[in-house]
């Protein structure tokens, strides 16, 4: 049989060439438009006083000799969270925040006034663990210490004694004596200051106009006229999309009164029904992904409304609340958020932490929630054991971008496709540290593909790549207390290097960092 001429052929094969590289995964990074830094406290943390964070998991008593623990705090713990490089921990809430009365947390332990704890499962609260317990372990991680003010049922007044208390010099008040007292010979150093949590919710109810009044008289009282004790305050920022909430308080806050504003998103399915931790669908892991790839445009949006205001980005956006949630685990206290972490958390982790980096012009603190035993945190414990969780795992392969200049860059993805619906499958970011390293980070969401990425860095040229890997055959897998090694980090092979180009080859439901020297 004899073809017959197709004269356009030859147009048809070009068109599909075309096409295939459009839909081929690229990143394009520019150094030479590099000039933002990413601040370390994008990796930063929060502990409320909430079912096992504190208490049997930050915390365990100095007077128990079962685990191994320094005045208290578990030494494991303490140096897992260290290796992690915890830059800056949130307390002690949350919600709890604003039913807390500083004052009744210090001094000696026998003497401290129980309380109730009416947002989490109506718990006594011995306040064991106050101020000085706090701060001291901050200290002892080399993290900043992020103190929320009790704004919804507290005082001006007793926002600026706690100011006294934990920060000015000896004799300057009685404040200052009653930290001498309760066992301090000099004051810490707590550079950040929230004022209030939720406002709109738990933290009062409060309309943005009635917030942004409440808030300029607190900070008035706070420290003098100049700030001269140079507080870094937090206003209690908006929920998810309430632009309003952001577009109220940079309108009425005066640009003297205020550092940054809060903002807070979780990665939830339905807020009425959660879905399972572990054992969820693929159409539930889908929507877990829709929500957390939604803080792009969250962050976006809200930067823009700010920039109305402060062209200039003076002010920073920290979103001090973020992670994944759940329902509880089978056969625990509902009010207690006790959750298992699988490499569905994994892949929000990363991806929200590319986001953060590459909004790092904006973004100068974000804060996971939570640290240990509460919705996703980084650590479980259980009696002696204790695991690291997937999320652990991201946490400290990304703390490279730690205070490094940011890599802008441009990402081309296919899609991850579920149900006629879909998501992009690549999300990445990059950085270049102090010794000239330059660490590229990549999330491949897409749980049923690999995707092979070509890279080109616009302005360097490399001589060698090493990697690190986080993956599992499921993505439901998670570390348990009788498997706590199953989700670990590994090396990297499948990346290869020619001059300022790479082939990476990314498994399904992987994170990826690279190294190129």
């Amino acid at each position: 049989m004899k073809l017959k001429k197709f004269p356009f052929l030859p147009l048809l094969i070009f068109l599909a060439s075309c096409a295939g590289k459009e839909n081929a995964n690229t990143i394009t990074i520019n150094v030479a438009e590099a000039k933002d830094t990413i601040n370390k406290n994008i990796y930063g943390h929060f502990s409320e006083h909430l079912g096992r964070c504190i208490y049997d998991g930050l915390y365990i008593g100095d007077s128990n000799t079962t685990i191994p623990n320094k005045n208290g705090i578990r030494l494991d713990v303490l140096a897992a969270l260290k290796k992690m490089k915890v830059p800056v921990l949130r307390w002690p809430g949350g919600c709890f925040a604003d039913t807390y009365h500083w004052k009744d947390g210090v001094g000696p332990k026998a003497n401290r006034p129980s309380m109730l704890n009416v947002w989490w499962g109506n718990t006594k609260e011995d306040n064991s663990f106050g101020t000085n317990e706090f701060l001291n372990l901050c200290e002892e991680l080399g993290a900043e210490a992020y103190l929320s003010g009790n704004v919804g049922s507290g005082t001006p007044g007793e926002l600026s004694d706690w100011i006294k208390y934990t920060t000015h010099p000896n004799g300057s008040s009685p404040m200052t004596d009653l930290r001498q007292a309760s066992g301090r010979t000099i004051p810490w150093k707590v550079g950040f200051w929230g004022l209030g949590n939720e406002a709109w919710g738990c933290g009062g109810n409060m309309t943005a106009e009635h917030y942004a009044n409440i808030y300029r008289q607190y900070a008035t009282f706070m420290t003098d006229w100049n700030n001269s004790d140079k507080l870094y305050r937090i206003a209690s920022g908006a929920s998810d999309d309430d632009y309003h909430w952001t577009e109220v308080l940079m309108k009425n806050l005066p640009a003297s009164m205020f550092d940054a504003l809060g903002l807070h998103h979780y990665s939830v399915i339905d807020w009425g029904k959660k879905g399972p931790a572990t054992n969820f669908s693929e159409k539930e892991y889908f929507i877990t992904m829709q929500r957390a790839l939604l803080m792009e445009e969250l962050i976006t949006k809200h930067s823009a409304v700010m920039d109305k205001y402060d062209p200039e980005k003076k002010k920073a956006l920290a979103v001090d609340e973020w992670g994944g949630w759940y329902e509880v685990e089978p056969g625990t206290n509902p009010a207690f958020l006790y959750q298992q972490n699988t490499m569905r958390d994994a892949m929000i982790a990363g991806s929200n932490l590319n986001i953060f980096n590459n909004h790092a012009d904006r973004v100068k603190m974000a804060n996971l929630a939570q640290i240990i035993n509460v919705l996703q945190a980084v650590i479980l414990t259980e009696g002696e054991k204790m695991i690291l969780t997937p999320t652990y795992h991201v946490m400290e392969m990304y703390n490279v971008h730690h205070d490094a200049l940011m890599l802008p860059l441009q990402v081309t993805s296919q899609d991850y496709v579920h149900e006629k619906e879909s998501l992009k499958a690549i999300n990445a970011s990059a950085s270049k540290d102090k010794d000239g390293v330059t660490h590229i980070s990549l999330v491949n969401i897409d749980p049923n593909k690999e995707h092979s990425i070509t890279i080109n860095v616009n302005g360097a040229s490399y001589k060698t790549v090493s990697g690190r890997i986080l993956r599992s055959a499921k993505m439901q897998d998670y570390n348990s207390f009788e498997n706590p090694g199953k989700i670990s980090p590994a090396e990297f092979k499948d990346a290869s290097l020619s001059g300022n180009s790479l082939t990476v080859k990314l498994p399904p439901t992987s994170v990826v960092v690279l190294a190129l020297k």
